[in-house]
């Protein structure tokens, strides 16, 4: 993953956000927040929970990927 990672906090808990760059993002992932689909060279971010109670290897394991519309509306 390209960019620095970052913790955000939401009312839903705290997060740790990555940016990707367009260039770095190599493969087709579906974005949770509207279900489409991100195409390899898209730039977008990868989230996962900073406060997760299973450990950080259950919640890197748990990562998924958004457009940054999404991320930041949601």
């Amino acid at each position: 993953m390209a960019g620095w990672k970052r913790t955000e906090d939401h009312r839903d808990g705290s997060w740790f956000v990555q940016p990707v760059t367009g260039s770095s993002a190599q493969k087709t992932y579906v974005c949770p927040g509207c279900g489409q689909s991100i195409p390899p060279g898209t730039a977008h971010v990868v989230t996962w929970r900073a406060d997760g109670v299973l450990g950080d290897q259950a919640d890197i394991a748990a990562r998924r990927h958004w457009h940054s519309h999404c991320w930041r509306i949601r």
